[in-house]
């Protein structure tokens, strides 16, 4: 028989999640903010980053560590560069300060970058990439995160799953997006392999003693691997220079000290970069596009399917029909204000 499901429009799992975190103290602009991301998430189907996430969200509040009414404070660095203090609150509010500035600069002047400092951050990047796409630039994001995984090769960790996103616009279709971990997977899908008591494949985790194993529990208590062997790692290290240490921030093995054993969202820094093709591309950028569309046809035209393809058909889905939600998460999720 199918586990038990609850059927949510997309405008109460956006009410469910702001109300949520308002009620464990959150400043309303935080929240809102938040909620905006989670019911993306839910939105495409990607589970893992969707209402799921708000138990991670109050555990962080529960504990503590997330500075509940902070302001980012925004920085014109240069006229390429723009810094957002977080100040110790979630990483959406500060993103939100920050991204117009970053379009503006890169329209102005054809590429440019945002960093985010002392942030919280536990949600996607296609969110953020796909927002700078909309205004017709390419954009990239990275961030570093726990150190979870360990180096290709080795057995104690270093880096984190540390996500990667990229968008390319396609005026009157939806932007080119990937959004992936370096990791084999993201930690949120083990964690919800060990929720549904389902194991998880071969290649994703070591356990405790540095073996391979497909117990979620033990990969939990162990420690992810890259994906792709040291493609991946080398990826990793790539991301904790560019979006730590290059931006004055933690790297993944700091913000594992930082959070002194609490086990919440981790704490660390973002790189964003945008690109203006018309500006990049100049009297070209035309003949650039048709040739970047004509790439996209010969892809799809031989049955294979863009990244992030499968997240916009469930946004199409979810926007007619709602989403459904696990029985046991959305109890989890209406016991955080005691419903």
């Amino acid at each position: 028989m199918a586990d038990a499901t609850v059927n949510l429009s997309l405008a109460q799992v956006h009410q469910l999640s702001a109300d949520t975190l308002i009620h464990h103290g959150l400043a309303p602009e935080h929240a809102q903010s938040i909620a905006r991301v989670i019911t993306a998430g839910q939105r495409d189907e990607c589970n893992s980053h969707g209402l799921y996430r708000l138990i991670s969200c109050v555990d962080a509040i529960r504990k503590g560590k997330v500075a509940l009414g902070a302001v980012p404070e925004v920085e014109d660095v240069s006229p390429a560069i723009t810094r957002v203090d977080a100040r110790f609150g979630f990483s959406q509010l500060a993103f939100e300060r920050g991204v117009e500035c970053l379009i503006s600069k890169a329209q102005a002047i054809g590429i440019a970058a945002l960093a985010i400092n002392n942030c919280y951050h536990f949600s996607a990047l296609w969110p953020e990439v796909e927002r700078i796409a909309d205004a017709g630039l390419a954009a990239l994001a990275m961030t570093p995160s726990h150190s979870w995984v360990v180096p290709a090769g080795g057995t104690k960790p270093v880096y984190g799953t540390n996500p990667i996103a990229f968008a390319w616009p396609r005026p009157g279709k939806h932007p080119y997006v990937f959004d992936f971990a370096t990791s084999a997977t993201a930690r949120g899908e083990i964690e919800l392999h060990r929720r549904a008591g389902k194991k998880i494949p071969l290649g994703w985790a070591l356990d405790a003693g540095g073996q391979p194993t497909e117990d979620p529990q033990e990969a939990l208590r162990g420690a992810m691997l890259a994906f792709g062997g040291h493609k991946g790692s080398a990826l990793s290290a790539m991301i904790e220079l560019m979006a730590g240490a290059m931006i004055g921030d933690m790297l993944s093995k700091q913000s594992q000290e930082f959070d002194e054993g609490a086990q919440v969202t981790p704490c660390h820094g973002e790189l964003l970069l945008a690109f203006s093709p018309k500006m990049f591309g100049g009297a070209g950028a035309a003949l650039g596009a048709e040739r970047a569309e004509a790439m996209f046809d010969s892809i799809t035209s031989q049955g294979a399917r863009l990244p992030s393809q499968r997240r916009f058909e469930a946004r199409r889905r979810s926007a007619e029909h709602g989403v459904s939600i696990p029985e046991a998460l959305y109890k989890d999720v209406l016991a955080l204000t005691g419903c």
